[in-house]
């Protein structure tokens, strides 16, 4: 069974929405190692609706490598009840019920399933017990504003520890899997 994958940038009050507005430029330099690991375990990428909708506009015209060309030549699956068609090459819509839809992906064979970007699909991923590795590249800011990752209303999600390591401008990468 294939994994289902998370990678998002985090600032050090959790929030994960638009990490542009808190991510400096001279850290920029550690990034394309830790992308570059994480999408070669990846042939799949899974996108909620909103992430597809910016994207499908940004990517393809991008030459920000090594992600550029990883996301414009990788399967793109879009989990939408309310998206009907999609334009970007590569792309469908996942329309059924998630756990199914999910669940139908990952008996799939393959590689890893990235779900990058798409705040809301992770959260629901994680609820629903389906996300089985969450990394967070933890960048040394505060945002101040934008949506969190970790606020929900809900039960606990246990994590374990899976490992850490730092980069030589100050990111912190962490590895997590869901306990079982």
């Amino acid at each position: 069974m294939r994994k289902l994958t998370s990678m998002l940038f985090i600032s050090l009050d959790g929030v994960v929405e638009a990490p542009n507005t808190f991510v400096r430029s001279e850290l920029y330099p550690d990034f394309p190692a830790l992308i570059g690991e994480t999408i070669a375990e990846q042939d799949a990428v899974l996108l909620g609706r909103r992430t597809y909708e910016e994207w499908a506009d940004y990517w393809p015209q991008s030459t920000m490598e090594p992600f550029a060309s990883f996301i414009n030549g990788t399967p793109k699956y879009v989990v939408s009840e309310s998206l009907k068609t999609v334009e970007w090459p590569g792309s469908q819509t996942l329309p059924g019920e998630l756990e199914n839809e999910i669940t139908a992906l990952k008996d799939r064979a393959g590689k890893a399933i990235g779900v990058h970007g798409s705040i809301s699909l992770v959260q629901s991923l994680m609820t629903a017990g389906l996300l089985d590795e969450l990394r967070l590249i933890v960048v040394p800011a505060i945002a101040g504003r934008g949506r969190r990752l970790l606020s929900r209303d809900g039960d606990a999600i246990q994590l374990t520890f899976q490992s850490a390591r730092s980069t030589p401008k100050g990111l912190q990468y962490l590895v997590y899997r869901p306990c079982l």
